[in-house]
């Protein structure tokens, strides 16, 4: 949580209006107060969801800076390094949530997110999931 603060502490003085923060998350670490996080990414989910949270909170004081914020929470991403994590600690994880969600996200669908969230409006305390979220 405090490098996600810390982070946007510095950059506040450099952005301009028209600007826009961009939080990249995971499903695990946004929905952690509904859906809390078992086992050895409990702590990351945590420390994401409290570092979105204390962003979050800011809004208004970014707005009034002209500065949007928009959060980005993918489900478990192909090819990504997490999942692969989770499958070696519990296998079958992810043919678990592939068959859950119908399929995951690619690398590349979350990077067009990403940049479409930079970029698109409306940018101001909007959320962009990718991925099924149940």
């Amino acid at each position: 949580m405090t490098a996600q603060v810390e982070l946007v502490n510095a950059a506040l003085p450099l952005m301009g209006k028209g600007s826009r923060i961009v939080f990249v998350t995971s499903h695990l670490a946004h929905f952690h107060d509904r859906h809390p996080v078992t086992g050895p990414y409990e702590p990351v989910a945590a420390s994401k969801h409290a570092g979105e949270q204390a962003l979050r909170a800011r809004v208004g004081e970014l707005r009034a800076r002209g500065i949007g914020f928009v959060v980005v929470s993918g489900d478990m991403i192909e090819g990504t390094i997490t999942p692969r994590l989770l499958e070696r600690m519990a296998a079958g994880t992810l043919d678990a949530r592939r068959r859950q969600a119908g399929g995951l996200p690619t690398i590349e669908d979350f990077a067009c997110a990403i940049s479409d969230a930079a970029l698109r409006e409306p940018f101001s305390d909007a959320t962009v999931f990718v991925g099924a979220t149940e």
